[in-house]
């Protein structure tokens, strides 16, 4: 399968290009994830003067795990150098920044809604609806690049849901080349399950909860994993060559090793444990 989201750059944060938005526009609360609370609006304590995070090579250590498994899908560098021309929140008016901070959440869902239809467009089963999801792939594109206040009232949920119908079927597509018996696992409460070894050819994983679940050495080979909870789950030796509509978020919030195969659209996230 082409690796689609390597020529699409704008869908992966640049946070050079960015006004640290998601620091200060989302908010968060104490608990395993962060430190501290911190309300919508209110930048982090951490975020220093030049956008950038004073603790970023130790926000692990500190207690800001979250931060580490954040993507903002290039939402942010498109909504401070597009939507807004450059505008720094902190150097407008108090209704600019809070117009940039309400922004900001729909450009990342519309962003997030386009790297799934671009990663659609690279599975050659799709073909048959490729023609469907380039336009929506253009018609999302176009969203993005609305005004200000026309991306505020923007119905976001009832595109993502349009979208959906689209996905659903190209993951229908997708796994019907899968050889053997595959089940339907949506939504499915797999936290904590025992699946090491498991055969997961195929499967639609889509928003099943595989928190802390055991998938060492599973096989996860063209897998629908589109929205599937991977917090701490064990990717140790897990093959997940071909499985699709993975993001960068998932894998981050998981645990794997050298040993874990993936699919090109996504890398290795840093801080997973060597193979032994």
């Amino acid at each position: 399968m082409p690796d689609q989201i390597a020529g699409r750059p704008e869908l992966r944060g640049d946070c050079a290009s960015c006004f640290g938005l998601c620091c200060v526009a989302l908010p968060f609360a104490a608990s395993a994830d962060f430190a501290l609370d911190k309300p919508a609006g209110k930048p982090c304590p951490n975020l220093r003067g030049d956008h950038r995070c004073g603790i970023h090579a130790e926000l692990r250590q500190k207690g800001f795990t979250g931060c580490t498994v954040y993507d903002c899908f290039g939402a942010g560098q498109k909504v401070s150098q597009v939507t807004f021309e450059g505008q720094d929140w902190r150097t407008g008016s108090a209704e600019h920044a809070r117009r940039v901070f309400e922004v900001f959440p729909v450009v990342r869902q519309l962003h997030e809604v386009l790297w799934y239809l671009t990663e659609a467009l690279g599975l050659p089963a799709a073909r048959p609806v490729h023609a469907d999801l380039r336009a929506a792939a253009e018609k999302t594109e176009r969203l993005t690049r609305q005004t200000p206040q026309e991306l505020a009232a923007l119905d976001v949920a009832t595109h993502r849901q349009e979208v959906n119908v689209l996905l659903l079927r190209t993951s229908e597509l997708a796994r019907a080349g899968v050889r053997g018996k595959k089940k339907d696992r949506r939504g499915a409460d797999l936290m904590g399950a025992r699946l090491r070894g498991a055969d997961l050819r195929g499967v639609s994983l889509r928003g099943a909860y595989l928190i802390a679940a055991d998938l060492t050495g599973a096989d996860l080979r063209g897998a629908d994993l589109i929205g599937a909870d991977l917090r701490d789950a064990d990717l140790t030796d897990a093959d997940l060559t071909g499985a699709f509509f993975l993001t960068q978020p998932q894998l981050a919030a998981a645990r794997g090793s050298d040993g874990t195969r993936l699919p090109d659209s996504v890398t290795r996230p840093v801080h997973w444990a060597a193979r032994r």
